[in-house]
């Protein structure tokens, strides 16, 4: 076994192998417009999956995946070569979805976006109901109780009816 640091590597230098492989040495006309989004290895280092994208159309992207598996031993007998590894893992290509829900998630955004311009053109000139600040401060309050509120008059008991004291 091998510690997750040093499988990570691992896989990082796989993913970096292969995209080379991918650039420069595979010439497979099938094979589109390949990106090589990771790879991971198993712990026991004996299988790795490298994850790709392929920019195109789903016939493309059937194209390219037969180009990598016909391609698979080259590509793996490249990665033995570069890792030193004395084991050198299976590789097994995987379609990357990823990128597909970006995109989604992208549209998904412009429209909520156009949404809230929408909104925010509707809202330009409008005002809130009341008044422009509902609260009153006290230094209003005290001009209120000047203004015509009387203070109950010294001596005078409250009441809680006319004519009789509230005791």
């Amino acid at each position: 076994m091998m510690d997750a640091a040093r499988a990570r590597k691992l896989a990082d230098r796989i993913q970096q192998v292969v995209a080379e492989m991918l650039e420069r040495r595979i010439k497979d006309p099938r094979l589109g417009f390949v990106t090589v989004t990771d790879a991971r290895i198993t712990a026991d280092l004996r299988d790795a999956t490298v994850f790709y994208t392929v920019f195109g159309s789903d016939a493309e992207r059937a194209d390219s995946a037969a180009a990598l598996e016909s391609a698979k031993g080259v590509i793996r007998s490249e990665v033995g070569r570069q890792t030193g590894l004395r084991h050198t893992p299976t590789l097994t290509f995987k379609h990357d979805p990823l990128p597909d829900s970006a995109k989604h998630i992208d549209g998904l955004l412009a429209e909520a976006r156009a949404r809230d311009e929408e909104i925010a053109k509707r809202a330009q000139g409008a005002r809130h109901a009341g008044d422009a600040d509902p609260y009153r401060r006290p230094d209003e309050a005290d001009e209120a109780d000047e203004a015509g509120d009387e203070p109950a008059r010294h001596g005078e008991e409250p009441s809680d009816r006319a004519g009789h004291s509230a005791r």
